[in-house]
């Protein structure tokens, strides 16, 4: 049997390209989206697989979707919590609270209302691998950038908890750090920054570059081959690990 893959925010961006690797690979797909537009475009390129829009934030969408999921599948072997957003930039005092929020319940309580449904179908068939996407913000400070760094680290939090609760029954969670990931998310995100920092986009982009080692960004097929990895007989040990995608970020902070 080919196995079945979920993915959240996957019409688009780094969960696009993770859901085309798999699919590229012989297994079942299923993705859920926000964005309309998005899941349309993914469903007309990839019509074998399950899609639908629906908000990772908003339990009753999720649970709508999940449990029709599970009904058609009857259960699932790899569950990527991808879903999450940039949030707000700028000096904690300025930030505005509705913003804070949106940004943890987008990162946070979408990657909660994904792994509780993981869990319980997973725990059922003693199997299974489970990756949530943090950010090498999960791994350091980030000036400017508060509520998001505070949502990649319970990330990586609520991973290494999972991994303890769930390994005894034979299912493993590990965490995707991606560095900075060429693509428009990042273009947004690159903007955001520039107006908070008073720069311009090229030397927003200039620092990205100069905190890593490598000395460049990554884009979403680093990321993808990482979790394939994981997902494969190579990887069936692995579980409880953060592991960043990045090209060794030194500082989220250079000067």
């Amino acid at each position: 049997m080919s196995r079945r893959v979920f993915v959240s925010a996957g019409a688009a961006g780094i969960g696009r390209v993770i859901a085309e690797r798999f699919l590229s690979e012989g297994a079942q797909v299923a993705i859920c989206d926000a964005d309309p537009a998005a899941v349309a475009n993914f469903q007309a390129d990839y019509p074998q697989a399950v899609s639908a829009v629906a908000d990772v934030t908003a339990e009753n969408e999720m649970a709508g979707f999940l449990d029709a999921l599970e009904t058609q599948w009857g259960g699932v072997d790899v569950v990527c919590a991808n879903a999450g957003t940039g949030g707000p930039a700028g000096a904690i005092e300025t930030l505005d609270y509705e913003d804070w929020q949106n940004c943890i319940a987008a990162n946070v309580h979408g990657a909660f209302l994904t792994c509780r449904w993981a869990a319980r179908v997973m725990k059922a068939q003693r199997s299974g691998l489970i990756t949530l996407t943090s950010s090498t913000a999960g791994l350091m400070g980030y000036p400017m950038r508060s509520p998001y760094a505070a949502a990649k680290w319970a990330i990586v939090g609520l991973t290494k908890t999972l991994a303890m609760e769930l390994g005894p029954f034979g299912i493993r969670v590990n965490a995707i750090c991606p560095g900075a990931v060429e693509g428009p998310r990042m273009d947004r995100v690159v903007a955001k920054e520039a107006v908070a920092r008073d720069m311009s986009e090229d030397e927003v982009r200039a620092l990205y570059v100069t905190g890593v080692s490598m000395k460049t960004w990554v884009n979403a097929d680093d990321v993808a081959n990482s979790i394939l990895f994981l997902a494969s007989d190579a990887g069936r040990k692995i579980s409880g690990q953060i592991l960043a995608i990045d090209g060794h970020t030194e500082t989220l902070a250079p000067s």
